[in-house]
């Protein structure tokens, strides 16, 4: 299957079994040195990375893109039984795609927003995802450390999705979610599948590694904080908040900046 995505490229889309079974979405576009993207929390490849032309510029620059839509996300299976949320699970699918993508350790990129920017640096710490070079956007020591408080915001989202009304401070996080047309039953039991990571374990990240953050975003605490304990890395801002920098030119062009370097 495949679309558009320009004059010169066209993005395909297939299925892999991830390691319980569920079936998942990868979408790629380029030719050249793989990238694997990860999307952020009840959005999608096609929203945060191909829409709004990263994806495009990764492959006009000699990369090939190759981009996961997370279980309940895009179009991704989402299992509505809580079997299929253990611990970790994100990063078990993360590194499924890997292994079905033939990808061996250091022979390949890993960004990741927001929800995937956790996913990668946890299992970049963990040492199950073994990147050339790290790239995470839109996140911040406490969306690490601190996920209960993160969570607990996303649940009412969910648990109060029919109640909240303009002007509340969740409004737009409930509207994003039903553009999305994300599962919410599966979406909760998700919430719960994540854990919090000791922030000691970010001195094991040793690849050189980006943090890029929106200029007004701080809904996942200090990102500059985040740069600053990981032992090989820099930080750099791009305009927007966290519901936007996704949408500006300027990541695709940090992120493909980065990558190109010798």
């Amino acid at each position: 299957m495949g679309q558009s995505a320009g004059d010169r490229w066209t993005v395909t889309t297939d299925k892999f079994a991830s390691f319980d079974g569920a079936e998942l979405a990868v979408h790629r576009l380029g030719e050249g040195k793989p990238v694997v993207l990860l999307h952020g929390l009840f959005s999608s490849a096609e929203m945060n990375w191909i829409k709004w032309g990263h994806a495009e510029k990764l492959a006009d620059a000699g990369f090939r893109a190759i981009m996961l839509d997370f279980r309940v996300h895009g179009e991704s299976a989402s299992p509505r039984d809580s079997d299929s949320y253990p611990p970790s699970v994100l990063i078990r699918d993360a590194a499924a795609l890997i292994g079905h993508e033939c990808l061996e350790d250091g022979g390949y990129d890993l960004v990741g927003f927001s929800l995937g920017a956790r996913t990668a640096i946890h299992g970049c710490a963990a040492g199950v995802l073994n990147p050339r070079r790290l790239i995470a956007c839109g996140m911040g020591v406490a969306g690490l450390t601190d996920w209960r408080r993160r969570s607990a915001f996303f649940k009412r989202v969910i648990d109060e999705f029919d109640s909240i009304e303009r002007g509340d401070p969740a409004y737009l996080s409930r509207q994003f979610l039903k553009s999305q047309g994300v599962d919410r039953i599966a979406a909760r039991l998700l919430l719960d599948a994540f854990e919090d990571l000791d922030p000691a374990l970010l001195g094991d990240i040793q690849q050189p590694a980006l943090v890029l953050n929106g200029e007004k975003d701080d809904d996942n605490g200090s990102a500059e904080e985040l740069a600053g304990l990981l032992p090989n890395a820099r930080y750099q801002e791009v305009p927007g908040g966290h519901l936007d920098s996704a949408t500006k030119a300027e990541l695709g062009d940090a992120i493909v900046s980065f990558l190109s370097q010798p």
